[in-house]
């Protein structure tokens, strides 16, 4: 359960020019998570680096660029200058007055936005560095100040990260910077008290007084009574300072470090949430994490996932737990805070680049942000902007199971209806001199007629990818008011059911719909060399049905007859109707076994050529 308590500050625009690969992007943001996807090389670390420019510089360096960082066009020129600009939105009043001088209204009357720019050029000539130029509003003249940035707090967790060292006893660990946020000057003096009662008690251990004994006195031994100095043996960490940095987090009574990688990854980013959020001194939080399914098996993914939607939810001012101990009935804040599973008092916007399937599969549309390499070089998509036919949205969050989310790391796709489709498509690429993996093309079933779940994240609006759709024609004819299936031959003319006829309007110059004269399974029967390599597969599930057709076969007469025996032989039985999904397996074998003795129905090659040689992404 969401619960959204007031305004939430978030980066909602980030302007990249001619920085790497990205000559011209803006990306837009939604408060809490967002999930940058796509193909490798198209420029996702680029845009989380530029997010570090501004958000970075607490825990970590700010990123330095170079020369080697601009932008080089196709024909070799090299851009004179990097920028950056950020759009942040949802501001309050306090808010407002902690960023005045970046301010600038959307419009009359209209809310304010806070806005900072980065650029950085005049690249030194011995090392090749790029100097940087830092500001805010709408004049350059207003410098970016400190206190501003420490209003802008970001924590970026690389995708190669150590995170047992960042949880590891030091003065500045995650854990001591937390303690020093949560204790005030009261908890503060308590621990204090502790440890002075604690270092007390253990002095008067035996085993404590004899090492004290054994240490001063052969110390006095050695130096004399004039040299030797005062020796105390005792707890190291007896003030708050000192403790805090030697704080260390145990797991299941172990060490952290003798902990799995994958569990410490998500108790790191709990400390670091909680860092973030119950720092009362910053304005803005930000998340930035790199590969986040890194040692996670998709389960914990989930459970991750599950976590990160729920932080941009939490926006409150709560009295703290020792407050709290003395009411009998929690405030109504708190109540919100247990229902989602959290004690965040600030909102954190959390930004994630993923290459796992499974992760975008499982993510909500809405968090997804899309970035596609085309024409004129790498855009921004948000499949959130695409307007659904009503029920269309949900269908498709249901379909994207690990297989289809692979469309938003595709760099060409083919769609097809069912299981056999799946494997036979492949199979017949090869007939025709195509490998699809070499040609980067994600091969995707729908699971029936489910393609205008799909199609409009595609096209040339949206992800413009080159995609083809093979579906069947199902073509018939009307016998009084009846609708009729027909069995055509290979040219004659048709009239195709209405579900390919409302794909057929979804074609643009990246989307082609493809069909034949019937269904796959029919229009590989019209050519002879496939009837019998069908025959042959079918005889393998079951021989009895197998023998009887061949007979029928063999006696009907003309392709199209032919096709129609076989067909409705195997799919269109009284009962026991044969599983196009096994029989698919079997053929494909068959038909790989077989050197030349195979036909590719025309629409089938026209579908493979259009992905594999058509508008390259």
């Amino acid at each position: 359960m969401e619960v959204f308590l007031g305004d939430v500050v978030y980066l909602s625009q980030l302007t990249i020019r001619n920085f790497r690969k990205l000559e011209r992007v803006d990306v837009s943001f939604q408060s809490g998570l967002n999930i940058l996807v796509g193909p490798n090389n198209v420029g996702k670390t680029a845009v989380i680096d530029a997010l570090r420019a501004l958000l970075g510089g607490h825990d970590e360096p700010l990123p330095r660029l170079s020369s080697d960082d601009l932008f080089r066009s196709k024909t070799g020129e090299v851009a004179t200058a990097i920028e950056f600009g950020y759009v942040f939105s949802g501001l309050d009043l306090d808010d407002e007055a902690d960023f005045l001088p970046s301010l600038i209204a959307t419009g009359p009357g209209k809310s304010l936005e806070a806005h900072f720019h980065i650029r950085y050029s005049d690249p030194e000539k011995s090392s090749g560095r790029l100097r940087v130029k830092r500001w805010s509003g709408a004049l350059e003249e207003n410098s970016l100040n400190s206190e501003m940035t420490e209003n802008l707090r970001g924590v970026y967790l690389p995708p190669l990260r150590d995170v047992a060292l960042g949880l590891r006893p030091s003065r500045s660990s995650q854990l001591a910077r937390l303690i020093h946020i949560l204790a005030d000057e009261a908890g503060q003096s308590g621990i204090e008290k502790a440890l002075e009662k604690l270092d007390t008690d253990l002095k008067s251990h035996p085993p404590i007084i004899d090492i004290q004994l054994a240490i001063t006195g052969h110390h006095e031994k050695m130096l004399g009574a004039q040299l030797a100095q005062v020796l105390e043996v005792g707890l190291s960490a007896s003030d708050f300072q000192r403790f805090s940095s030697r704080l260390s987090l145990m797991v299941d009574s172990f060490d952290v470090e003798q902990n799995g990688l994958g569990f410490n990854n998500l108790i790191f980013m709990t400390v670091v949430l909680s860092e973030l959020a119950r720092n009362p001194e910053i304005t803005y939080r930000g998340l930035i994490v790199e590969e986040p399914e890194a040692h996670l098996h998709p389960h914990l993914q989930s459970i991750l996932l599950q976590y990160l939607e729920k932080v941009k939810s939490l926006k409150k001012s709560q009295k703290s737990a020792t407050e709290n101990l003395g009411e009998k009935e929690p405030p109504a804040e708190s109540v919100a805070e247990e229902e989602v599973g959290d004690e965040i008092e600030g909102a954190v916007q959390v930004f994630v680049t993923s290459h796992s399937p499974h992760f975008a599969s499982i993510a909500k549309l809405s968090s997804l942000v899309c970035l596609v390499e085309g024409d004129t070089g790498t855009k921004s998509f948000l499949p959130r902007s695409v307007v659904f036919d009503k029920g269309k949205r949900e269908k498709l969050e249901r379909y994207l199971d690990v297989t289809r989310a692979e469309l938003f790391f595709a760099k060409r796709i083919i769609f097809v209806e069912g299981a056999a489709e799946l494997m036979l498509v492949s199979v017949m690429a090869q007939k025709c001199g195509y490998n699809l993996r070499d040609y980067a093309v994600s091969l995707i079933s729908v699971e029936g007629l489910n393609f205008d779940c799909f199609l409009p994240l595609f096209g040339e609006d949206s992800i413009r990818v080159p995609v083809a759709v093979i579906t069947d024609a199902d073509p018939f004819t009307m016998v009084g008011e009846e609708s009729v299936p027909v069995y055509p031959g290979a040219n004659d003319a048709i009239e195709i059911s209405a579900n390919a006829k409302v794909l057929l309007q979804s074609t643009d110059q990246f989307i082609g719909v493809f069909h034949g004269q019937k269904t796959l399974e029919y229009d590989l029967a019209l050519f002879e060399s496939n009837r019998t390599l069908m025959l042959k597969a079918l005889k393998v599930l079951h021989p009895g049905i197998g023998a009887t057709l061949d007979k029928e076969v063999a006696a009907a007469k003309g392709d199209a007859a032919k096709a129609k025996v076989l067909f409705s032989g195997m799919f269109e039985r009284s009962s026991n109707n044969v599983q196009k999904g096994r029989f698919g397996q079997v053929l494909a074998q068959e038909l790989l076994d077989a050197k030349n003795d195979c036909a590719v129905p025309p629409y089938i090659k026209k579908a493979i050529e259009h992905v594999c040689c058509g508008k390259k992404a």
